[in-house]
């Protein structure tokens, strides 16, 4: 099976992005399975109803989420009516999941989304919760297991590779909206630190670089906002899955002014 991964899609560019280029790439590159994470869809922060069938509606199969998945509270009843995930290690309780399995042909596929310790919510441990569910999946039959691993330090991503290489089809991780130059398949598994933002390219992290600057110059906090206009930019990583191995992966960038670049993951032999 091919399987496709957008990183955090941010405000209305990112979804623009979004509409005008994905029913192309599943098309051209003849992609069976597409997760997004939405966690910065609607305006930088979290996702509305309206947004979320947008973004469907664009060719998204499933979506992950992270620590702004509750941000906009239409989003609670999406999780018992769309294909919508948030981090599996919210304590018991809280509503949504996770982790699902997806039937693609005669082959199944899991979609496990994690959240980080550094600068998080308090949650439960990460990666005894991924631990346990990819075991879990496993002795029910589930071969193929796609992660996304939201977090912000590059060592607690790297570590869940160490922890899960060879056991998952791919760890891919979010957050940071910083795309990361260390694609591999290693053991089977895809792994990318940060697979970067889809949205605005030309300011801070897909935010009008006002505000942020303002903090780092002189430690007043004040809310980030998208750009009315901006530059724009599509990331994606297309691969390809089998039993469980991912046998070959890329990344393709899509700038709004028609320039592309695809990159082949390496392999560790």
């Amino acid at each position: 099976m091919r399987v496709a991964f957008i990183g955090d899609i941010v405000g209305r560019p990112g979804r623009e992005m979004i509409k005008n280029y994905l029913p192309k790439i599943r098309e051209e590159y003849a992609v069976d399975f597409v997760i997004a994470n939405y966690e910065n869809a609607s305006h930088g922060f979290g996702v509305t109803a309206k947004n979320a069938k947008e973004l469907f509606a664009c060719g998204i199969d499933c979506m992950t989420g992270g620590n702004h998945s509750w941000d906009k509270k239409d989003v609670l009843p999406l999780f018992d009516t769309l294909e919508i995930l948030r981090p599996h290690n919210y304590p018991e309780g809280v509503p949504g999941t996770g982790c699902k399995v997806y039937e693609i042909g005669d082959e199944k596929l899991a979609v496990l989304n994690i959240m980080g310790h550094y600068s998080m919510p308090m949650t439960d441990n990460g990666f005894r919760c991924a631990k346990s569910t990819v075991e879990s999946l496993q002795n029910d039959g589930v071969q193929n297991i796609f992660v996304d691993f939201h977090a912000e330090a590059t060592s607690e991503k790297r570590a869940m590779m160490m922890l899960l290489q060879g056991e998952v089809s791919a760890i891919i991780g979010t957050h940071t909206h910083v795309s990361t130059d260390d694609f591999q398949i290693a053991n089977g598994t895809a792994y990318l630190t940060d697979i970067g933002l889809s949205g605005c390219r030309d300011n801070v992290i897909g935010m009008d670089a006002k505000i942020p600057l303002q903090q780092f110059l002189t430690g007043l906090k004040g809310h980030f906002d998208i750009p009315k206009s901006c530059k724009k930019i599509l990331q994606i990583a297309i691969m390809d899955f089998k039993n469980g191995i991912c046998s070959n992966a890329f990344k393709l960038k899509y700038f709004d002014d028609g320039r592309f670049l695809k990159t082949e993951a390496w392999i560790e032999e």
